[in-house]
């Protein structure tokens, strides 16, 4: 896999860093997986690994390289670090939304938030909602931000309505 990006994000997992490889890019346009390394017998002692077993897997979704590692329960994921997906289209929301969601924590949906099968978490927005909620002096963008608020998977055209104050 040649990767021009300079910052390539790693991704922890216990031992399913395959799957989730597996996950990811099927979701994502233009994705793949790339190399994968394996555990040989030498460091059994520290990462505890059966030799063979998958170390780290390569993929890229949508041009972006990343990597997976299969480091163990010692880390988790949580919300300090998540992914955005904007989206031009409430079909694209949507999509995005129910392939992430699948699986995961119902509980950890809020705003455009989502986690998923493997607790990773994700941010499935629009471009334009910047715009509708950026501005905290503006009563358009206050009643867009209410609107929002009160939603797990943001729903585009609620929020113009309330930003355009037409609902």
């Amino acid at each position: 896999m040649q990767i021009a990006q300079k910052i390539t994000p790693c991704l922890w997992f216990d031992k399913q860093a395959e799957e989730a490889a597996a996950f990811y890019t099927a979701i994502f346009k233009n994705s793949r997986i790339g190399g994968i390394t394996r555990y040989g017998k030498e460091g059994f002692e520290i990462h505890g690994r059966p030799a063979g077993t998958v170390m780290t897997v390569e993929f890229e979704l949508n041009g972006q390289a990343f990597t997976a590692l299969n480091g163990g329960p010692v880390f988790n994921f949580n919300e300090a670090i998540s992914f955005q997906v904007l989206c031009e289209t409430q079909q694209e929301v949507d999509y995005y939304w129910a392939r992430l969601a699948e699986g995961g924590d119902e509980q950890a949906q809020q705003c455009g938030w989502l986690k998923d099968k493997f607790g990773l978490s994700w941010q499935v927005v629009p471009k334009a909602l910047s715009e509708w909620v950026g501005d905290p002096g503006s009563e358009k963008s206050q009643r867009a931000m209410k609107a929002m608020l009160q939603m797990k998977k943001i729903d585009l055209e609620k929020i113009r309505q309330a930003y355009d104050c037409t609902a």
